[in-house]
């Protein structure tokens, strides 16, 4: 893996009718991409308090390649196929990490 890191903020709403639901397909889809590839360092879902259907993740990525990569995993496509009536609004935004850090 080789060039900077990809960190991005993706924004999303849900129904909430299908939020226990999202919530599992989302759960499976973090817990694979960070089990299974090597260049996915970090994803962490919140949801805004007292808007449960409001969900925030942090993204980051070894690079672009890596980033690249896990939107072709299988476990990716499952997830984006599945919510894909669930999510009622998605904003994905790049930012610039300004310091991160995080114990083992």
């Amino acid at each position: 893996m080789s060039g900077k890191p990809v960190v991005r903020m993706a924004e999303l709403e849900i129904d909430p009718g299908t939020l226990e639901a999202y919530r599992a397909l989302l759960t499976e889809e973090i817990e694979a991409s960070v089990a299974l590839e090597d260049g996915v360092l970090s994803l962490n879902a919140v949801s805004i308090k007292d808007r449960p259907h409001v969900i925030r993740i942090l993204e980051v990525y070894a690079d672009k390649e890596a980033y690249e990569a896990h939107l072709r995993t299988p476990h990716f496509l499952k997830y984006k196929n599945e919510t894909a009536g669930m999510v009622t609004s998605l904003t994905l935004v790049d930012v610039e990490p300004i310091v991160m850090r995080s114990k083992p």
